[in-house]
C-alpha cells in the first residue's frame, strides 16, 4: 500500500511548497527545470524539506528515465545494473538518496559515469557535501542548499493530508516535526490507522517507533552521542560500546560517530597517548572506505582503544586559553627577532636580528610575556 507521504507528493513546481529562493519565479532550480537543462546536482538540506520531490519533478520535466537508489543499501552492482538498462533514448537520471553514506570507493566508481554523462546524478544529503562527497565528484555537481520548512509551509502540507484534526493537534504536530514534512505526514497516517482520530494524545503515541525515538535532529540523538563521549572519557569501554551499538542500530551515520572520535582523541587524550589520534583517524578512514555493516568492527576497535587510553586535556585547555587571548588582544606585535626578514628593508628594521633556534627567551608578544597556557 502506497504511503500517504507518497500519495500527496507534489508532481509540479506549482504544487511544491517551500524553497522559494530556489524554485520561485526566476530562481535557479525553476529555470533549470523549466528550461530542461540536463546537469548533475546535489540537494543539501534537512530531512523532509522536499529533496526527493524536487528530484522527481526535475526528471519528469526532462522526460528522463529516473532511477532511485538509497546509498544506505545500494552499491556498485546497482549502478552497473542501471548503466546496462535501456532508457529508449531518454537521459538516465540517478537519484541517490543519502549520498553521504556512499563510501569513497563507491563514489570513485560512480565518478566516470557522471563525467561522461552516462548518468545525470542528483544526490540528496543532510550532511555538508564538502565533507562527505569526494572533490572530483563534487566539482561536477552544482550544490543547492534547501532550508527547513517554516511553520506556515508545514501547515499547508499537513492540510493536504486531508485528515481532520483540531488546531491544538495541528500545532503540536507542526512543533514536534520541526520542519520535517515527511515525519509529520507519517505521524498523521499512523495515528489515523491505529487510533482512527487525530488528537495530541494519539499523535504522542506514534512516537513509540524506533525511527521517531531516534530522530537525527532530536533530543535522543544528542543524549546518545553525549553518553557515548562521556563513557569513553570515564574509561568505560563497555558503556561506550553499548552506546555505539545503539547509534548504529538506529541508523546514525557512522562518519558522524568517527568524526567525534577524532575530536575526542585530541581533546580528551591529547599528548598522554599521541597514538590515539592516529587510531581515530584510521578508524575514520576505514569507515569512509568500507562502510556499514563491516565498519562497525573498526568503530568498536577504536572505541575500546580510546576508552582505555590515559587522558590529558592540557593541550585542549591551552589552545582554548590562547584562542581567548588572541580574540581579546587582537594582533599584538610579534617580537622582531622571530619575524621573517624576506626583504632588505625588513633586515634594516631588525627583523630576525638576534634570532637563536634554541633560545629560552620568552617569544610571546610583550603584553603576554610570562603567560603560560599549557599546564599538563
Amino acid at each position: 500500500m502506497e504511503p500517504l507521504a507518497s500519495k500527496i507528493r507534489p508532481k509540479t513546481l506549482e504544487a511544491f511548497v517551500g524553497q522559494e529562493r530556489l524554485v520561485g519565479k526566476g530562481k535557479p532550480l525553476r529555470i533549470a527545470i523549466e528550461g530542461k537543462h540536463l546537469f548533475s546536482f546535489i540537494l543539501w538540506g534537512p530531512p523532509g524539506c522536499g529533496k526527493t520531490t524536487l528530484a522527481k519533478i526535475y526528471a519528469q520535466n526532462l522526460d528522463a528515465e529516473l532511477y532511485e537508489l538509497s546509498a544506505v543499501s545500494a552499491g556498485k552492482d546497482d549502478i552497473k545494473q542501471i548503466i546496462g538498462m535501456s532508457s529508449w533514448g531518454k537521459p538516465k537520471v540517478l537519484f541517490l538518496d543519502e549520498i553521504h553514506r556512499f563510501n569513497k570507493a563507491q563514489q570513485d566508481f560512480l565518478l566516470p559515469f557522471v563525467e561522461k554523462g552516462t548518468l545525470t546524478l542528483i544526490g540528496a544529503t543532510t550532511e555538508n557535501p564538502s565533507f562527505e562527497v569526494i572533490s572530483p565528484l563534487l566539482s561536477r555537481c552544482r550544490v543547492f542548499v534547501l532550508n527547513e520548512l517554516t511553520d506556515e509551509e508545514m501547515r499547508t502540507i499537513v492540510k493536504r493530508a486531508g485528515v481532520s484534526m483540531d488546531k491544538e493537534a495541528e500545532d503540536w504536530l507542526i512543533a514536534m516535526a520541526n520542519g520535517d514534512a515527511r515525519q509529520a505526514i507519517t505521524m498523521i497516517e499512523n495515528a489515523e490507522k491505529f487510533y482512527k482520530r487525530i488528537t495530541v494524545e494519539t499523535l504522542k503515541d506514534t512516537l513509540q517507533s524506533k525511527f521517531l525515538r531516534y530522530d537525527k535532529k532530536g533530543e535522543e540523538h544528542y543524549n546518545t552521542i553525549s553518553a557515548f563521549i562521556k563513557s569513553m572519557r570515564a574509561s568505560q569501554p563497555d558503556a561506550a560500546l553499548y552506546y555505539l551499538a545503539r547509534m548504529i542500530d538506529a541508523g546514525e551515520d557512522p562518519k558522524f560517530i568517527a568524526r567525534r572520535m577524532v575530536i575526542f582523541a585530541s581533546e580528551d587524550i591529547g599528548i598522554m597517548d599521541p597514538m590515539a589520534l592516529v587510531v581515530a583517524n584510521e578508524v575514520f578512514r576505514a569507515v569512509e572506505e568500507i562502510g556499514l555493516p563491516e565498519c562497525g568492527i573498526n568503530l568498536g576497535h577504536g572505541v575500546v582503544y580510546l576508552s582505555l587510553a590515559k587522558k590529558d586535556k592540557g593541550a585542549y585547555y591551552a589552545y582554548e586559553e590562547a584562542l581567548e587571548d588572541a580574540k581579546k588582544f587582537g594582533n599584538l606585535p610579534i617580537p622582531l627577532k622571530i619575524r621573517n626578514a624576506v626583504t632588505k628593508l625588513m633586515k634594516e628594521l631588525d627583523y630576525g636580528k638576534g634570532y637563536e633556534k634554541y633560545t629560552k627567551e620568552d617569544l610571546l608578544p610583550e603584553k603576554l610575556k610570562g603567560k603560560r597556557y599549557y599546564r599538563p
